[in-house]
């Protein structure tokens, strides 16, 4: 079987590859790539780049540590080479996993949406709530000119839940309906459409029924009274459908592991890779959990504190809001010069700026936990790796702590060598504004080759 046929266009040209909306989706990439998708994803284009440069096809395994929503993974499927990915944020995961199953034949995904659409109307019209006419009223309730008849008594989140979001995530009432819709779902989890209606109806509630704004960091915009979400659920698992008529469910296989990147071995085989295109977190005060934590708890993927510290514990420790005391990866660069040097500029800083607060105090060590995490990374991976195996990592350097100039590839590079890597060369991919410096920061790709030897 042929892949996916994936035609070039503007969005791929040496121009547009520099701009800051780089990281947006061409129309004819849309395809499962759209199905649920990080602001902050990059592009498939970067993907198939890299799989051309390293002649990857359908004899070889691609591994994505940090697979995120599966952008890897996704272009892999479509050009037909197996892929597996590695994520240990649950919800992100999850996504990932749906978008490589394209087997749900798409008039049944369409039939059984529309059955269940039926029944959620009919709930909500038992309580006085009509969801069959929000798009067309939505401007009347944006203009104030329309209001909802809201029953005394809505369904909400528990308290605990209430304090794991940002206030105001989401409004009562298209909570209600969203949580109505949701138990609907739950009562049918063995059906062959059960998980990408649940992402259809993530997708909808990050994108239309939620208060949620992007910018890119996640933030709270105006509160919306009423959102549809009965047709913005519908929408989207259209969308899935449309998509599920052009894709072809046997191209390549595609495994999702929820897996701690820096425990590799917990989930793979030694000796099965040939290849790695991945982002990991970059080193920053970015709390990624932030970004999908309204549909985590929505979902069930969080429910109380003890789940954040325990999805948190799994990830890179990239920002202050995921460092523990007892936490050991920095041991891992004890004796890189550069990084040490790095950690100690940053709390020179700090002194200087006088700066005292606990997460600013603690700038120097996460320096040092995130690149000693990256190292136990890359030296977790090379058993993994088919000898002459190649990498791409794309990276940003960072100017977050006290405008501390963070050289993120060439560091990461640096580790790389001292484990055994040959760097081949790190490639500009993009620059973008810094927020604090308003200077041109670096995007780069950092490729490796495993030559393969020994591993101590």
């Amino acid at each position: 079987m042929q892949p996916l046929d994936t035609p070039s266009s503007p969005c791929e040209t040496r121009q547009a590859r520099y701009r800051t909306e780089i990281n947006q989706l061409c129309a004819h990439d849309r395809a499962a790539h759209d199905w649920y998708r990080f602001i902050l994803s990059f592009p498939p284009h970067l993907v198939r780049d890299y799989l051309q440069r390293f002649g990857v096809g359908s004899e070889h395994r691609v591994l994505d540590p940090f697979c995120g929503t599966g952008t890897t993974l996704v272009e892999c499927k479509k050009l037909g080479v197996p892929s597996v990915g590695v994520e240990a944020n649950l919800v992100a995961q999850f996504a990932s996993a749906v978008k490589v199953d394209w087997h749900p034949n798409p008039d049944g995904l369409l039939a059984h949406a529309n059955q269940i659409a039926a029944l959620v109307r009919a709930d909500l019209a038992e309580s006085g709530i009509d969801d069959t006419d929000t798009l067309l009223r939505l401007p009347l309730f944006e203009q104030g000119l329309l209001k909802q008849e809201v029953p005394p008594s809505l369904r909400s989140l528990s308290e605990e839940q209430n304090k794991l979001l940002l206030k105001n995530s989401i409004s009562p009432l298209p909570l209600h309906k969203t949580l109505v819709l949701l138990d609907r779902l739950k009562q049918e989890p063995n059906t062959p459409y059960h998980r990408h209606e649940l992402l259809a109806l993530t997708k909808a509630i990050v994108f239309s029924i939620s208060n949620l704004q992007f910018g890119p960091e996640v933030g709270v915009g105006r509160a919306k009274e009423d959102a549809p979400v009965v047709e913005a659920w519908l929408a989207a698992v259209k969308a899935i459908a449309d998509d599920l008529r052009v894709l072809q469910p046997l191209t390549a296989p595609a495994t999702v592991h929820h897996a701690d990147a820096r425990q590799l071995l917990t989930v793979l085989e030694p000796n099965s890779i040939d290849a790695v295109i991945t982002s990991p977190p970059y080193p920053n005060e970015k709390d990624y959990t932030r970004t999908t934590r309204l549909e985590s708890v929505l979902l069930g993927f969080i429910e109380t504190k003890a789940d954040l510290r325990a999805l948190k514990q799994g990830l890179m420790r990239s920002n202050t809001r995921n460092v523990y005391t007892a936490d050991t990866d920095d041991q891992w660069v004890a004796n890189q010069a550069e990084v040490q040097q790095l950690a100690a500029a940053i709390e020179a800083r700090r002194l200087e700026l006088g700066k005292t607060s606990g997460f600013e105090r603690v700038y120097g060590r996460a320096t040092k936990l995130y690149f000693g995490g990256m190292a136990r990374h890359l030296a977790e991976l090379r058993p993994i790796l088919r000898p002459g195996a190649q990498l791409a990592y794309v990276v940003g350097d960072q100017a977050s702590y006290f405008r501390v100039l963070i050289r993120t590839g060439k560091i990461l590079a640096d580790i790389a060598q001292t484990l055994g890597y040959e760097v081949v060369s790190i490639d500009l991919f993009r620059t973008r504004l810094a927020t604090a410096t308003k200077e041109q920061l670096r995007e780069e790709v950092v490729v490796l080759r495993w030559r393969g030897g020994d591993e101590g």
